[in-house]
């Protein structure tokens, strides 16, 4: 089965490292759906830049929050783009609080946003490309707290090592469909989400990273855009981090190493 990707989701593709990841894939030869929450702005300059691309863009907004009502937006885009090859879970937000201060409010927006609402927009995704019998990506926008935690993120934490496990277990049963399911796990990344916004990343210094310094969303977007091509059909179960070495260190020491005494023997 040639996999030839040319229709495409992003959730949460308004800023940082999802519109970074929509206009790579637009790069790609794909038509894209776009979603956002509060900055509709934003969503239609991701879908300016897709369309200077040479492709389709298509714009809705998608409420993480509105479980299981999210996954409507994914049918409706699906249907606008004439069906789906590619979807990236990319929508997500997060606390920061001490275990034994967060409350269950907290809790539970966090996991319900990155990870039930990633469920049923993953789910909604793989029975389309199930239909469509062509085959698929489904990749997850994860953290490297998907595979190591950081104090004062007991929930983003939780949510994010769930998810990275539920994209191994979806790789499992779905592979004999042809739909590859991967995870990409970035560390700190210049995005609005870390204050960073279109700011770049080489002018930082960051002792606690090996690379020292954060990433550029299109760093993230350019994995992304591999696991979304046909030269990616033998990897599934993945998760890639794209963390300047980031968990060689520990999220922790990333961030709060403030200078270059580590790297002497």
């Amino acid at each position: 089965m040639t996999f030839q990707p040319t229709r495409a989701i992003v959730t949460g593709s308004d800023s940082g490292i999802g519109k970074a990841v929509a206009v790579a894939l637009a790069a790609a030869g794909m038509d894209v759906g776009i979603t956002w929450h509060s900055d509709e702005e934003g969503a239609r300059d991701t879908a300016r830049e897709v369309e200077s691309q040479g492709r389709r863009a298509v714009v809705r907004r998608l409420d993480a929050t509105e479980v299981p009502g999210c996954g409507d937006v994914i049918d409706d885009l699906t249907t606008e783009l004439g069906g789906l090859d590619v979807f990236v879970n990319n929508a997500g937000t997060g606390h920061n609080a001490l275990f034994v201060e967060l409350t269950l409010d907290q809790w539970r927006h966090t996991v319900s946003v990155d990870l039930e609402a990633a469920f049923i927009c993953l789910q909604r995704a793989a029975r389309h490309m199930q239909r469509g019998g062509q085959g698929g990506r489904l990749i997850a926008i994860t953290s490297v707290h998907e595979h190591q935690p950081r104090v004062g993120s007991a929930a983003y934490d939780a949510a994010k090592h769930g998810l990275g496990g539920l994209m191994k277990t979806i790789a499992l049963e779905l592979g004999r469909d042809g739909i590859t399911a991967n995870s990409v796990a970035p560390g700190e990344i210049a995005t609005p989400m870390t204050d960073q916004e279109d700011e770049d990343p080489r002018g930082k210094d960051r002792p606690g990273v090996p690379l020292g310094r954060p990433g550029d969303a299109r760093e993230v977007a350019a994995v992304v855009a591999f696991l979304a091509s046909p030269d990616a059909a033998y990897v599934t179960g993945a998760s890639y981090a794209v963390d300047g070495g980031m968990l060689q260190m520990g999220p922790q020491a990333g961030s709060h190493i403030e200078s270059d005494d580590w790297r002497q023997v």
